[in-house]
């Protein structure tokens, strides 16, 4: 008896599960070909169930907005927890562009070693952004981490800031004409007689990356951050995605080294 109203119970939540994700087939291809009509331009990569029951998650490239089942109406992010004051949105979207951190061309990066450099994140950085100069103020307290920063000018946003970073790339210590420029603002020195940098390069790692703002950090687990974030949070993230690489045997990557 009891093995039948287990059976039944099995049979019962299978059925509900069936049921539920038909359902949601259903709206994702209502919500894509109402979306499709509207927004014709607009390249939708993926769509999902929300946090909000009733609300789906619609990805493009580089954003996401919110949808009721039918596709009619649209809510602009960012949605936020009232609770925890997380963006969820940011979340949403630094899930999603997780990356192989051992594939970054870390030597067009500029080295900066604090401490015994063990934990590893890598930053996009526009020299004239200010919410990198923010980023920058909240790393330089923290130590025992490499940083790797990879020049990113946005020059549609910040005309200068492609010159800034090729003098910055050829100044005799890269990590220190950047360190004087995001903390001090501090120009580095004229780059007459240096015809190269990697930036060219980086912008369009940056393309394959999605990466359309800054400042972008990657962490060694190969998770995306957007935007700003404390130092304390900073440095609870590096260390929980230290921890996750080294117990994880993730592939091995360039060991920093002075």
């Amino acid at each position: 008896m009891k093995y039948r109203l287990l059976l039944f119970a099995f049979g019962a939540a299978l059925y509900t599960s069936i049921g539920l994700a038909a359902a949601d087939a259903v709206d994702i291809a209502a919500i894509r070909q109402s979306l499709g009509k509207a927004y014709p331009e607009v390249q939708i990569t993926d769509i999902k169930e929300s946090p909000i029951p009733g609300l789906y998650q619609v990805f493009s490239p580089d954003a996401v907005v919110y949808v009721d089942r039918t596709g009619q109406y649209l809510i602009g992010g960012p949605l936020l927890d009232a609770h925890t004051k997380a963006d969820l949105s940011q979340q949403a979207l630094d899930a999603r562009g997780s990356i192989q951190f051992a594939q970054l061309p870390l030597d067009k990066a500029i080295k900066t070693r604090r401490g015994d450099g063990t934990r590893v994140i890598a930053v996009f950085a526009d020299p004239d952004c200010p919410f990198c100069h923010n980023l920058e103020k909240e790393l330089a307290g923290l130590t025992d981490v490499t940083i790797y920063t990879f020049l990113y000018p946005l020059v549609d946003l910040h005309p200068q800031a492609l010159n800034k970073a090729h003098a910055i790339w050829c100044a005799p210590d890269r990590s220190v004409a950047w360190h004087d420029w995001m903390i001090l603002d501090r120009p580095a020195p004229s780059a007459e007689g240096c015809a190269t940098d990697p930036i060219g390069d980086i912008l369009e790692l940056g393309k394959t990356l999605k990466i359309n703002s800054t400042p972008v950090v990657f962490l060694e687990n190969g998770r995306r951050l957007g935007g700003t974030r404390a130092s304390a949070q900073l440095d609870a993230l590096m260390s929980s995605a230290h921890r996750e690489h080294t117990s994880a045997g993730t592939a091995a990557m360039p060991s920093p080294r002075s």
